[in-house]
């Protein structure tokens, strides 16, 4: 009985951990990798594991954007976040994995404002009370969908399901009062074939 119990834990725990399927890759830079997002079987070692262990921070939350780039042997971290020890800890991590020589900081901290505050919150709030966005993106430790605001303006990464998931979620982000403005960089998942 201890057996199944740790199975079925263990399977959950994979769950929670694991994003969705791989998405495209965006903009002209194909080498940024979203902490969020699996990457592709050829992917290099040095992304695995930093990937890995971006993932795994303890303060990587739903209102950050954690990404890379790996060039040989140097790792160029790049997102935004709202606490300075995620950065900090970001480039820890990194500069522990296994082959990196370097690590370039280039994460973002947030500026801390109330405003920027509530609208967090009632972004979050909007999105995932969503029917089915709620079940199939709030119930992992780091949901897919991640809402970064700065200075009243609302950025939306990760990746969603289907592109009426992700014009669900565009329309309500546009809805949530006070917002100048909402960018939705979603992607949509790719299946593998």
């Amino acid at each position: 009985m201890k057996c199944l119990v740790a199975g079925m834990l263990a399977s959950v725990a994979l769950y929670i951990v694991s994003p969705l399927g791989a998405a495209p890759q965006k903009g002209p830079d194909k080498d940024h990798h979203d902490a969020f997002i699996p990457g592709n079987a050829a992917e290099n070692e040095i992304a695995r594991e930093v990937r890995h262990e971006l993932v795994l921070l303890p303060y990587y939350g739903v209102f950050d954007d954690l990404a890379f780039n790996v060039n040989g042997s140097t790792v160029t971290l790049l997102g935004a976040v709202t606490r300075p020890v995620l950065k900090d800890d970001a480039e820890r991590v990194a500069k522990r994995v296994k082959g990196v020589t370097q690590v370039v900081n280039k994460i973002e901290v947030l500026p801390l404002s109330p405003m920027d505050d509530q609208i967090r919150m009632a972004e979050y709030r909007a999105i995932y009370r969503l029917p089915g966005i709620d079940t199939r993106y709030g119930t992992r430790a780091v949901p897919s969908i991640h809402i970064i605001v700065k200075n009243g303006h609302v950025t939306l990464e990760g990746v969603v399901a289907n592109q009426m998931d992700k014009n669900l979620i565009n329309i309500t982000a546009n809805g949530v009062p006070n917002v100048f403005s909402v960018t939705n960089d979603l992607q949509v998942e790719t299946t593998a074939k």
